[in-house]
């Protein structure tokens, strides 16, 4: 039995689609259409307006994926429409696909102006809002047919235009003059707001009765034969229970216009270019109707995308700008994933970002703006506060699978004790569309009430673009003040978070160290090669800088370059974006990927030779790049050669060096064919005949490393078969089924000493895949290192590497950028339990009180660390994640040839995994140079230098950037090697702060745990 409610609504819900909708438009008539179909890439609209059209006719098949087409849009608005509201309506196929996951247009007038973009929920383009008659129309429409990708993850070829096919994916539907009936539209808009928020109200309500009576009423006044006639009459029921405000104490919603775009996801970065002007040209139209508008648009690279491919939209942004309807935000150059890149790149974004938006704009932006990355590093706090940064913004916690983070407005900590002002909407979307239910869920989900009283609701469609429509800004206008709904008030971020924090902020809650996202934990994995890509592009950018400065300063002829380093820096940055550096993007995206790490790295290598070349000519010497000194074994000439180089500086090799009383020798040993036995001073490693690690005893300690009864350097193979995300997500039931690799084709001791023993082990596994393995034992060092080769054939599996290690640890540290973070090893609650694989740069130790051991990498990210399995409970296995391969969005996710190596270092403290895992990631370099006195010199070993580089605003002046890397409180004295007249310590824009202390041989420093110091120094 039906409720009189129930029947009411039932009412409505047939009115509105059958008569009251379709009525919105009075009047159609449709416009004359020719098409060009661009055979190649996206083409300038100049281009366009100059080629050959030919009659296309609406019901026709057009696009091929990932083409362009681009159409003529004609005719004249007839006579009997004058005075009436005319519009330009188009459909070149949408499907029901939300918008920016389809086919989308940008639309120009006649003389090649974009006027504005078109998806499903906005087809419209004005054409006059009191027409006179007889007006012509000439319209141009340039429409990308974008394929469809993601549909329930199943593996599909459209994902790479080298694969799609070329068979049409749309049907034109419709291009038509219409007459749009502004009483009606107004009417549906009345409502849809007021019905929803009806349905979000309890039963026992007033208020709720209230509406469901207007509406009634409503619906008794209204002809639905005669829908135009009698809107205005309709409205009249409608306007007294729009017009109740709402209670003092609403709940305040500051609403921000917004669009996140994805700069590749689905598509390539080419398309982002294009989504970004359709988005842009979308809001900079909609502000002029809707003067209230405030858009908040972060990621300065696609402005400067906009800057350069659309010029009469870059005007109107700036225009916006100035007006105030356009608000700058997110401080960063892109919105980057938040884990995985290094300290100095993280530092670049927020640098390029903020430079970006000062220099354009005029506009100082104080908030990172990350609703989308997957989970944020602990160093961000200190780096956001550095930059000048005020407020941090998320919303990808409310993603979590496991808990519900228990504030919404709070103080985030990070690992030196720096806090930013943290909001983290309670909407629980980025893209909201201002509907009731949204709003309602924000206030009753809000975790703060009591102490405070606003959030912020970011509306538009996003990820794909698109942005806010005129009917979120009518719903807005209505929603302003509402009896029964939070109110409404359109704003830029900022005022919300200056008026937050000053509600709330001494009393905000204190949330301390890393914001883990229970979720899409597979991204520290996905496509090993872009990761590889990243992680070696951010090395080779460290080590250019470097030895350009020290080129610099040596010789004032050298050109530093800083145009090309500027435009290397920004490519980084692009590629550290949320869905191309966590491997989540489609197959197009990362293939571009790889192409592009490749000239990245050939071109900072010619920079750094050609920087090298100005040190002055020599005998063949070693390159430094990190700031530890390094005593190591290097190929050169064929031969193995052990060389002592210190931090940034440059050393001859010597004619003799390499002989083993340099630094001690390295033996092999094999014992019945059954065991590989690799000895120096430091370690003696036992490898097995199956290729496996049976002993690792540390010498120094006495004590063997690997827990007992354990074998190390475990390869084992687990199916992955996430419940919703492939490229995303590693769910935990992968670790219920596992296959140990034990079984080797070959174990051979290739290399015997006296400087360098190896031991190759070759693999088959799986579907055909092969990995060779070299264990290597360097004279002198503490190091094995698994320097490791992988033709990977599997599907949906993931490779893991482990080593069960004789270390009661309660706790793993894992480098971040600027630092390490602290984890448990234990499941005792569910936050420890959800951290079941973890995020670490370049080492992750294990220690108990007095040893630790460190495994280190140079390319990987995803880890995980358990402790021992058996009753007794003793022992903690660390596990490398190597390789996954998901289907989707790419089918053939990380399929090929991998090479990558990673180290087992016993006996190491924290200051010890932070060099080593340096030297690993910065190999020592062959060139002919003469030797060089390091560039800067920190006389503490806690003190590590991230960075060298001659200052941004081209003045010469040499910027180092150091920090804290152990945890712990330092003293240190910085020296130079070249004289120094004036020395300060600046923010992260390189901007005084205050001078440095140079009262003693150097500039003094004192820093606490994990604090990073920027100092600009001025050379004589």
């Amino acid at each position: 039995m039906h409720d009189d409610r129930q029947l009411v609504e039932e009412r409505l819900d047939r009115a509105l689609r059958q008569f009251i909708r379709p009525a919105q438009y009075a009047a159609r008539t449709p416009l004359a259409l020719s098409a060009w179909h661009a055979p190649g890439e996206p083409v300038p609209v100049g281009e366009a307006l100059a080629a050959a059209y030919e009659p296309f006719e609406t019901g026709s098949d057009w696009g091929k994926p990932w083409s362009t087409s681009w159409f003529r849009l004609e005719g004249v608005v007839p006579e009997e429409w004058e005075g009436r509201h005319v519009e330009a309506v188009i459909d070149p196929g949408f499907t029901g696909d939300g918008p920016g996951f389809q086919a989308e247009g940008l639309v120009y007038d006649a003389s090649g102006v974009p006027l504005k973009g078109i998806h499903p929920r906005n087809r419209h383009v004005p054409v006059a809002t009191r027409a006179r008659g007889g007006e012509p129309v000439r319209l141009l429409l340039e429409a990308a047919a974008n394929p469809a990708v993601l549909h329930d993850f199943v593996p599909t070829p459209l994902g790479d235009i080298l694969t799609a096919g070329d068979r049409p994916i749309y049907r034109f539907a419709a291009a038509d003059l219409a007459v749009l009936d502004e009483d009606v539209w107004q009417l549906v808009l009345d409502i849809e707001v007021l019905s929803e928020l009806m349905r979000e109200l309890d039963a026992g309500r007033q208020r709720r009765q209230e509406i469901l009576r207007a509406i009634e009423d409503m619906l008794d006044a209204l002809d639905l034969h005669d829908v135009s006639g009698t809107a205005a009459a309709a409205r009249a029921e409608l306007a007294e229970v729009l017009a109740r405000p709402a209670h003092a104490s609403a709940h305040r919603v500051s609403a921000a216009g917004h669009a996140h775009i994805d700069s590749a996801w689905l598509w390539p970065l080419r398309e982002t270019v294009r989504k970004a002007s359709r988005t842009f040209a979308n809001v900079t139209a909609l502000a002029r109707d809707y003067p209230e508008l405030v858009f908040a648009c972060s990621q300065a690279q696609q402005y400067a995308w906009v800057k350069e491919h659309q010029p009469h939209i870059w005007e109107r942004i700036k225009k916006a700008v100035a007006d105030g309807n356009w608000a700058p935000v997110g401080s960063m150059w892109v919105e980057s994933d938040a884990n995985m890149p290094g300290g100095e790149a993280l530092a670049r974004q927020i640098v390029h970002g903020k430079r970006f938006f000062q220099e354009e704009f005029g506009v100082e932006t104080e908030e990172i703006w990350l609703p989308d990355s997957f989970g944020y590093t602990a160093a961000f706090p200190q780096l956001a506060k550095l930059a000048g940064v005020r407020w941090f913004l998320t919303q990808k916690l409310s993603w979590n699978q496991s808990n519900k983070m228990p504030h919404h407005t709070f103080w985030w900590e990070g690992i030196d004790g720096t806090r930013v002002f943290t909001h983290f909407p309670p909407v629980d979307t980025y893209n909201s569309q201002l509907h009731a239910s949204e709003l309602a869920h924000a206030e009753r989900n809000f975790a703060d009430k009591g102490r405070a009283t606003r959030s912020l609701v970011p509306f538009g469609w996003g990820d794909g673009g698109g942005g806010p429509t005129r009917e979120m800004l009518e719903r807005a206008r209505r929603l302003r003040s509402l009896e029964g709904s939070p109110r409404v008030e359109i704003e830029k971020p900022s005022a919300f978070f200056s008026a937050a924090e000053e509600e709330y902020g001494e009393r905000a809650p204190v949330w301390s160290g890393e914001l883990y996202l229970e979720l899409h934990r597979g991204t520290y994995t996905s496509q090993a090669a872009t990761k590889r890509g990243n992680r070696r592009s951010e090395h080779a950018l460290r080590e250019a800088e470097l030895w350009c400065t020290a080129a610099a300063v040596k010789d004032p002829a050298y050109a530093y370059p800083y145009h090309d380093l500027d435009r290397l820096w920004r490519t980084v940055l692009l590629h550290q974006f949320h869905d191309i550096l966590p491997g989540s993007s489609i197959a197009w995206v990362h293939r571009e990927a790889r192409d592009t790490y490749a000239r990245v790295l050939a071109e900072l290598d010619s920079l750094t030779a050609e920087a090298v070349r100005h040190l002055g000519g020599g005998e063949a010497s070693v390159l430094n790049a990190s700031p530890y000194e390094r005593g190591e074994v290097v190929e050169h000439e064929g031969r193995l050669v052990h060389v002592n180089v210190g931090g940034f500086g440059a050393q001859e090799l010597a004619r003799d060096a390499g002989h083993e009383r340099d630094a001690g020798t390295v033996t092999s040993a094999t014992r019945t064919g059954q065991e590989i036995v690799l000895s120096n001073e430091h370690l003696r490693v036992t490898v097995d005949s199956d290729g496996l690690l049976s002993s690792v005893l540390d010498r120094a300690a006495d004590r063997e490393v690997l827990a007992p009864g354990s074998r190390g350097n475990l390869l084992q193979l687990h199916p992955d078969h996430p419940t919703h995300y492939d490229a995303w997500d590693l769910d935990k039931h992968y670790r219920h089924r596992h296959t140990d690799l034990t079984a080797a084709e070959s174990v051979e001791l290739v290399e015997d000493g006296p400087l360098r023993a190896s031991v190759r082990v070759v693999r088959s596994f799986g579907a055909g895949s092969r990995i060779t393995q070299e264990l290597r034992l360097a004279a002198g060092s503490r190091r094995l290192d698994v320097v490791t080769e992988v033709e990977w054939r599997e599907s949906e599996k993931v490779l893991k590497a482990a080593f069960p290690l004789d270390v009661q640890a309660e706790r793993s540290a894992a480098e971040i950028q600027f630092g390490h973070v602290h984890r448990p090893t234990h499941a005792n609650t569910s936050w420890d339990a959800a951290r079941y694989e973890i995020c670490a740069h370049r080492w992750l130790r294990v220690a108990e009180d007095g040893y630790g051991v460190a495994v280190l990498n140079d390319s990987t990210y995803g880890h995980d660390v358990t402790r021992a399995p058996h009753a007794e409970g003793l022992g903690t296995t660390v596990r490398l994640t190597l390789l996954r391969a998901p289907h989707s969005p790419d089918p053939e996710t990380d399929l090929g040839t991998h090479h990558f190596t990673y180290a087992l270092l016993p006996g190491a403290a924290t200051g010890d995994a932070v060099a080593e895992g340096l030297a690993l990631n910065l190999p020592l370099r062959v060139a002919s140079a003469p030797a060089v006195a390091p560039l800067v010199r920190v006389d503490h070993p806690g003190v590590t230098v991230e960075s060298v580089k001659l200052a941004e605003d081209r003045s010469g002046d040499v910027v180092v950037r150091l920090y804290e890397s152990c945890g712990g409180r330092a003293r240190a004295v910085l020296t130079t090697s070249f004289p120094v007249t004036r020395a300060n310590v600046t923010d992260l824009l390189e901007r005084p702060l205050h001078p440095a202390d140079t009262s003693g041989a150097g500039l003094s420093l004192s820093l606490r745990p994990f604090q990073i110091l920027t100092l600009r120094l001025r050379p004589a």
